[in-house]
């Protein structure tokens, strides 16, 4: 039988996200073992922010957003998360 890591205890979600960033979850979950489940009281983590775009493009993305059927804020957030992987994983 497989032993595992012990997980280490986080201060805050950063510090949790910069481990698991580099470590393998295998090396500390049986995953054959995991069970799914269902948060419904989890409480978002997300904070409002204030950005000024210019006309021109906040209406390009609008109109994308038509065209994929999706609120034009999250169509934002896909770009900026997909902007921000393609940077991290820059060799």
């Amino acid at each position: 039988m497989k032993k595992f890591k012990k997980i280490p205890r986080f201060k805050n979600e950063n510090e949790e996200f910069e481990f698991w960033s580099i470590h393998d979850s295998t090396e500390y979950v049986d995953w054959k073992k995991a069970k799914r489940v269902i948060f419904p009281n989890l409480k978002s983590t997300s904070r409002a922010v204030s950005v000024r775009f210019p006309a021109s493009l906040l209406e390009r993305i609008k109109f994308l957003a038509n065209k994929k059927d999706i609120p034009y804020q999250s169509l934002i957030k896909v770009f900026i998360s997909e902007g921000i992987e393609r940077q991290l994983h820059k060799r």
